[in-house]
């Protein structure tokens, strides 16, 4: 697998331009909804909260996620990690993921982190220290799992 250069850009909702953030949302749209045959909200409201990761090649978005603590006492999550179906094979979800691990250290440090894994990426996840914290559950019609990298 080769890995491709990047750049990493955290962010929060209302400092994208609008075209930047029509193609991180057309991101998503196009990986959860279209590729993964499932309707469902992407749109949920929860983005105004959360931190966008994107890596970047100049202008082309090659992969994104979101970081965000949905209430105090919860710990701090990382969702809606999608790479480009263009750019796919390059171990961009690995980089995505290390940057994503790392901004979350940055600014919780000490603290665990959660993720809501789709389960057949239980492995993936697993080999950046996540371990299974549920019973498998439907998320969306997609069985997923409850996963947690302890801080």
């Amino acid at each position: 697998m080769m890995s491709v250069p990047y750049t990493v850009d955290v962010r929060r909702m209302d400092a994208f331009s609008a075209v930047d953030l029509y193609a991180m949302l057309k991101l998503r749209v196009d990986v959860f909804v279209v590729e993964q045959h499932c309707p469902y909200p992407e749109l949920d409201g929860n983005d105004i909260d959360c931190l966008h990761l994107r890596l970047l090649d100049g202008d082309d978005l090659l992969a994104c996620a979101r970081l965000w603590r949905p209430k105090p006492e919860h710990h701090p999550r990382i969702g809606r990690v999608a790479v480009s179906p263009n750019h796919r094979g390059k171990r961009l979800g690995e980089a995505l993921m290390r940057e994503a691990i790392s901004e979350v250290e940055k600014r919780y440090p000490g603290e665990p982190m959660e993720i809501s894994a789709q389960s057949h990426l239980q492995k993936f996840y697993g080999s950046l220290d996540f371990e299974v914290i549920s019973e498998e559950y439907l998320e969306d019609g997609i069985p997923h799992v409850d996963m947690l990298r302890r801080g």
